[in-house]
């Protein structure tokens, strides 16, 4: 089977990851190659060499002074992510060696696109309805078309304009390996509002416990604010870290503390949490219930802080051993790339793409 993976132009699969959306499908290319398919991956510039990717980049966007000079005329960021879906999906239209075609970005262009292509499009749904995305399933021909979601949650968020089938995400086990635990909490993810890490260090500091962050800074202006004043012996920010690095934090800690003022469509970092040995706390949110278990960790109602600090203790001394093989179980990329490749199938042969 021959699978095209179009990921989001914006960053590059490489580590440190921009967030969950890049990590998973660089898991995603390597689960797949390591059970023999042949992947062509498109991705941003500066991807990780080994994974061989054609960039998702204009090549060259040549705009006249006319156009330049146009009142109307986007940022030219924008316009070169467009541009570099439009030549990709051009590029596919008449392909006829590609059994699938997995869209894995965030752009409503290869989703219109697709329904030119030879080969039928599988698209995974990684956020809740976008004024983008929506309108564009809903105007589209859906019968060669295909749609996952990352979580039960997220596919009923899709509902109203498409049915989606689930596919929980998943971590590689062999790079999220156990660990021995220790005594501070940690909490991982891009530092945002939507995230709330500061919630993380007072459910941390109430609970006597020290707290280390870790991830990339996506809004500088909230942590100046809200995140460095809180921040010193107790609560110690680690800065944007690889996965081998933010491996050995989560697996020297008591438990992982995760804490969205959103809904969350899957929660990569708790899965991979469990994968460490982990426990998690967290707020019950999003698709975060659909794989943290109660032997695993403890969910709490939504900014509860008081209900997180209560069930501190507890969570910190669940069995390392049971959340390890929880996540093997449920949430590894084995487990993961058996649910994407279960759906190839099933579409590339429905639609006479494949033997």
């Amino acid at each position: 089977m021959h699978v095209v993976i179009l990921a989001a132009a914006r960053h590059p699969l490489a580590q440190p990851f921009a967030g969950g959306l890049e990590s998973l499908s660089w898991a995603l290319v390597k689960g797949l190659r390591r059970r023999g398919v042949d992947v062509t991956l498109f991705a941003g510039p500066g991807s990780d060499p080994e994974l061989d990717a054609r960039e998702l980049d204009v090549a060259p966007l040549e705009l006249s002074d006319l156009a330049r000079s146009d009142v109307s005329m986007p940022p030219e960021p924008w316009l070169r992510e467009h541009h570099a879906y439009l030549q990709v999906m051009l590029e596919l239209k008449d392909r006829r060696d590609v059994d699938v075609i997995h869209n894995n970005s965030l752009h409503f262009l290869p989703l219109a696109l697709g329904q030119a292509c030879a080969a039928p499009m599988l698209t995974t749904l990684h956020t809740p309805p976008t004024p983008w995305l929506e309108p564009t399933i809903a105007l589209m021909d859906q019968t060669r078309s295909t749609f996952v979601a990352v979580s039960g949650h997220t596919a009923r968020q899709w509902r109203h304009v498409t049915s989606a089938d689930v596919v929980h995400n998943g971590v590689d086990s062999s790079t999220w390996t156990a660990g021995p635990g220790g005594d501070d909490l940690v909490w991982v993810g891009r530092v945002v509002p939507e995230k709330a890490p500061h919630l993380a260090i007072r459910i941390a500091a109430k609970s006597g416990r020290r707290i280390r962050l870790a991830g990339p800074v996506g809004d500088t202006k909230y942590f100046a604010s809200c995140v460095q004043p809180l921040l010193g012996p107790r609560a110690e920010y680690l800065g944007h870290l690889d996965a081998p690095a933010l491996r050995d934090l989560v697996g020297s800690s008591a438990a992982l503390v995760v804490t969205p003022e959103w809904d969350e469509p899957y929660g990569l970092v708790a899965a991979e949490s469990l994968a460490c040995g982990t426990p998690v706390l967290g707020f019950r949110r999003g698709g975060l219930p659909e794989f943290v278990a109660d032997d695993c960790g403890a969910l709490v109602a939504a900014g509860d802080v008081a209900a997180a600090v209560a069930e501190v203790e507890r969570v910190c001394a669940m069995d390392r051993r049971r959340c390890r093989e929880h996540a093997v179980a449920s949430c590894s990329l084995d487990v993961m790339t058996d649910g994407y490749l279960a759906r190839y199938t099933e579409l590339a042969t429905r639609l006479g793409r494949a033997a």
